[in-house]
């Protein structure tokens, strides 16, 4: 399963209703290491399956949810679960540990 996008408008449905862990990775189309890790993300989100999401927010689009959520740096990475912030992970990092953190997070 690949990374969805999801905007303002969506987030509640699409992340904080979702019935399993969601991983949302707040990113900007200029932000290099944003774009690093993104392939990484990819390959995470397929690997999950059906055990959890992982979905992407630009933070250029939609402006209201990360100010919610107090996004000062990107990429800032959040695991959600049952609607509520469950970890926290900002700035890139290699696949490993992506992948580990994502685990022990959902």
């Amino acid at each position: 399963m690949a990374t969805q996008k999801v905007s303002d408008s969506s987030f509640e449905a699409d992340v904080l209703k979702s019935d399993k862990p969601v991983v949302v990775d707040f990113w900007a189309e200029w932000c290099g290491p944003c774009k690093m890790i993104a392939p990484a993300l990819e390959e995470i989100a397929s690997t999950l399956g059906e055990k959890s999401k992982v979905v992407k927010l630009n933070i250029d689009e939609n402006p209201r949810i990360p100010s919610q959520y107090g996004i000062r740096g990107i990429p800032t990475l959040m695991v959600f679960k049952s609607g509520q912030v469950a970890a926290t992970k900002i700035g890139a990092a290699p696949r490993g540990a992506l992948q580990s953190w994502i685990e022990q997070a959902i």
